[in-house]
C-alpha cells in the first residue's frame, strides 16, 4: 500500500520519567522516522499539560532537526492565536536558514491548553481566533518576498516561504485551508466526528495558490503495533487512561499500561474512547495492515500522519519501525 507517511510526536512525557528523557526519545523517533522512509515528522504545541514536553515547539524542532539530515520537520502545529505572527515568522524563517528545504509550519487556532493556560499566553487580552485566516495571510506577508518600502520585515523569516499547512477538526478549518489553496491535515485521531465532511468542504470548495495547485489532504490516526493484537491492545491502555484522565481533569503524565484496565474502565469511558479513538490502528503487523487499507480505501487521503502512543520507548521505535514495512 503505496502512500506516503509521516509522524506526529506529542513528545510524551512518561509515568516515572522526566522531561529530558521525553526530549531524548523524540529525537530517537526522528532519528528512526528518517531511516525508515517517513516523510516528516512533526511536534505539537501544548502548554501546561504533565504528559507533554514540546510546548516550545520550534526550539525542539532545532534538536530534532540536528539529529537527523533528510527528512522533513515541522509543528504539527503551533495554535496561532497564541502568537504574533511576526515571532513565529521569526521562528521559522531561523529555522528555515539553519535547515534548508526541510522546515514546515503546521497551523492550528485551538489554544492546546486549558484556559486559564491560553489567557497566560495570549500576547494580548483582544487576540482571539477571530483573526485567524487574517494572521495566516500576515505571517504569509513576512515569510514572502519583501516588497520596496515594507514597514515590517522579518529577519529571519523574509523570503524562506516556509510552506504552510493548516490543522483541524472542523468544516471551518477545511473550508479556511480550501479558501486559502493550502494543504489541510484532519485530526482524527482524536477528533474524528466531522472527518469526512471536512474533507468533502476541502477537496469542494479548493481554490489554487501559489503554494498548491490542487488539494491535499492528511489525515491523523493513532497507531500501535506489536506482535500480538493483545499485546498491541494492552500497550494501547496507556492512551485510553491519558483521555479519561482529561475527561476528568486530571493533568498526569503519559501512563503505563494497565492490564486489568477493563476493571477501571467504565461503560460511559467505553463509549467515549470507541468513539474518539474510532480510527486507532491497533495489534499485530497484519491486523493493522487490513485497517490501514480500510482507513486510505475510505477517506482516499493523499497522506496520512501517524501518532505513536506508546508508554515504552523501544516499543514506540518498534510500531514506527514496523508501520514503514506496512506501508512502504
Amino acid at each position: 500500500m503505496a502512500i506516503p507517511y509521516s509522524l506526529l510526536d506529542l513528545a510524551p512525557i512518561s509515568e516515572g520519567f522526566g522531561v529530558k528523557d521525553a526530549l531524548h526519545n523524540s529525537k530517537l523517533m526522528a532519528m528512526e522516522a528518517e531511516r525508515s522512509g517517513y516523510e516528516r515528522v512533526w511536534l505539537a504545541e501544548h502548554h501546561g499539560m504533565r504528559g507533554v514536553a514540546s510546548s516550545a515547539t520550534s526550539v525542539v524542532l532545532t534538536h530534532i532537526a540536528n539529529a537527523t539530515s533528510t527528512i522533513k520537520v515541522g509543528a504539527g502545529g503551533i495554535m496561532l492565536p497564541n502568537h504574533a505572527p511576526l515571532v513565529i515568522a521569526e521562528q521559522f524563517g531561523t529555522l528555515a536558514e539553519l535547515f534548508p528545504n526541510r522546515i514546515e509550519l503546521g497551523l492550528g487556532r485551538a489554544p492546546g491548553t486549558d484556559m486559564s493556560t491560553a489567557r497566560a499566553l495570549r500576547r494580548n487580552l483582544q487576540s482571539d481566533v477571530d483573526s485567524y485566516p487574517e494572521d495566516i495571510k500576515e505571517l504569509q506577508y513576512y515569510l514572502g518576498t519583501p516588497k520596496e518600502g515594507q514597514p515590517i520585515v522579518a529577519v529571519p523569516g523574509a523570503n524562506t516561504h516556509v510552506p504552510l499547512w493548516l490543522l483541524g477538526s472542523s468544516l471551518y478549518s477545511a473550508q479556511v485551508a480550501a479558501q486559502m489553496g493550502l494543504p489541510y491535515s484532519f485530526a482524527s485521531h482524536f477528533a474524528p466526528d466531522a472527518l469526512f465532511d471536512a474533507l468533502h468542504v476541502y477537496r469542494n470548495m479548493f481554490k489554487a495558490s501559489s503554494q498548491l495547485s490542487s488539494p491535499k489532504a492528511m489525515a491523523g490516526v493513532m497507531v500501535v503495533i506489536a506482535e500480538t493484537d493483545s499485546e498491541a491492545e494492552l500497550l494501547f491502555t496507556s492512551v485510553k487512561q491519558q483521555f479519561m484522565n482529561m475527561r476528568r481533569g486530571l493533568n498526569k503524565p503519559f501512563a503505563k499500561p494497565m492490564p486489568n484496565f477493563d476493571e477501571y474502565c467504565t461503560a460511559t469511558d467505553e463509549a467515549m474512547l470507541s468513539s474518539v479513538l474510532r480510527y486507532a490502528l491497533v495489534g499485530s503487523k497484519e491486523t493493522v495492515r487490513n485497517k490501514l487499507a480500510q482507513f486510505v480505501e475510505a477517506t482516499e487521503i493523499d497522506e496520512i500522519i501517524v501518532s505513536m502512543p506508546i508508554y515504552d520507548i523501544e516499543a514506540r521505535l518498534f510500531s514506527v519501525k514496523t508501520f514503514a514495512d506496512i506501508v512502504s
